[in-house]
């Protein structure tokens, strides 16, 4: 059993960057794959970005491709989601999910993970 904690949101200008945090405890995240979600208000939850596990590769969604970078320290046991040029279209709350599989064809799909944080709010401004 693992416990995943977000931090890192906030408000921000269209433009300007955030990194997210993604801390895990309860077990070594090494062999974890991690993905970064996100949700805003009246849609549907959305993949965002994906690090698999024992140094595996990482995927992204197509919306943040090129401004978006997920990266791990496993000694820290902490994912992170480095955001760059942010749209208002960004905002969401943003969830890290965990998952001990490694199966790799649905790693872009929320029902992969059974570890799940609490969320954390970005808000880009216009």
């Amino acid at each position: 059993q693992i416990q995943l904690v977000e931090s890192g949101g906030g408000l921000v200008q269209a433009g300007g960057s955030l990194s997210l945090s993604c801390s895990v405890s309860g077990q070594s995240v090494r062999r974890y794959s991690v993905a970064w979600f996100r949700q805003a208000p009246g849609k549907d939850r959305e993949f965002v970005a994906a690090s698999k596990g024992n140094g595996g590769a990482q995927y992204y969604g197509d919306s943040v491709k090129g401004r978006f970078t997920i990266s791990r320290d496993n000694n820290k046991n902490t994912v992170y989601l480095q955001m760059n040029s942010l749209k208002p279209e960004d905002t969401a709350v943003y969830y890290c999910a965990a998952d001990a599989s490694m199966i790799t064809s649905t790693i872009r799909q929320g029902y992969q993970y059974d570890y799940w944080g609490q969320g954390t709010q970005v808000t880009v401004s216009s």
